[in-house]
């Protein structure tokens, strides 16, 4: 499936002489949609194949991952199990848009302490896993494994090897992983990350061996899901002149972060830049509710 580059028209892209495209993987499907949709395309697939009849994995509150893999169960006729970092949203996940959709569309929600779900990947945790749920499909907080790469390989098209810099926005790693490995020999490939941690770089290398690409750190706004003032004004203003949506956890931070690279000449004049949107717009609805609990502006919807 391929999906529309979508060219930005600003007025600091055309002083600086720099062009910019997205590629609008967000427009692929309403709840599984950008690297959500690339990276389960083929575990669902091989789940089917192999007989499984559930599907199980792990994310927190507001986990795109979550929504999209209780979205692609209920539609390939799978029962869908989700393991929810803090037990206290037992109580409360009815209030939470992402944990709601998510039983809607048929996942069993397990909620377990932030203690217990460190340990999730190992072999006792697994072991009692199976012991409740009976025989899963396991797929790992995030979504990232070989077939997810396999999925994200297929993002980029033979049209793009015109874009000189490939902008991916970075959780665990497995989008930009499939990037690189597709992303031509004169391509540089960089990745914006959401998070604060410095094992990325040893995690993408498990997937993928080129060296065309570098991780760009100064716009994770202080973390996975942190967010500022600035990047809500950014987010919404984008979104007024280009009437493209970006969500606040990964795709607003990563564009944010080009524009600003754009504004101190990080890139030479005539740079044609392509920067993928990777879906993640479930997640507004949830971060405007924490937003207004801090009369901070909301992100329009």
């Amino acid at each position: 499936m391929h999906t529309e580059n979508q060219e930005v028209d600003l007025p600091i892209l055309k002083e600086k002489k720099v062009s910019l495209y997205i590629k609008r993987e967000d427009s692929i499907h309403p709840l599984i949609s950008g690297n959500k949709y690339r990276k389960l395309k083929y575990n669902t697939l091989k789940a089917k194949s192999e007989q499984y009849d559930t599907l199980l994995t792990f994310g927190g509150a507001y986990s795109n991952h979550i929504a999209a893999t209780a979205c692609a169960a209920n539609e390939n006729g799978l029962r869908s199990v989700g393991i929810i970092r803090g037990e206290e949203l037992a109580f409360k996940w009815h209030e939470n848009p992402t944990l709601s959709l998510a039983f809607e569309l048929g996942m069993e929600l397990n909620f377990v302490s932030r203690n217990d779900y460190r340990k999730k990947h190992t072999e006792h945790c697994l072991e009692c896993l199976k012991s409740e749920f009976g025989r899963f499909y396991l797929l790992p907080e995030g979504g990232t494994n070989d077939l997810a790469v396999k999925g994200c390989e297929e993002i980029l098209t033979g049209t793009d090897s015109a874009f000189d810099i490939i902008c991916s926005c970075v959780g665990t790693g497995g989008t930009i992983a499939g990037i690189i490995n597709t992303a031509g020999p004169k391509q540089q490939v960089l990745g914006f990350p959401a998070l604060k941690e410095n094992f990325l770089k040893e995690d993408i290398r498990k997937f993928a061996a080129n060296g065309n690409w570098d991780l760009i750190r100064d716009y994770h706004f202080g973390g996975y899901a942190k967010v500022s003032t600035a990047l809500i004004h950014f987010i919404n203003e984008f979104k007024k002149k280009t009437r493209i949506p970006l969500d606040p956890v990964y795709t607003g931070k990563m564009l944010y972060g080009i524009i600003d690279m754009v504004k101190r000449d990080r890139f030479v004049p005539g740079t044609k830049i392509l920067a993928v949107h990777t879906g993640g717009l479930q997640g507004i609805s949830g971060m405007n509710a924490k937003l207004k609990k801090k009369n901070l502006p909301l992100i329009e919807l």
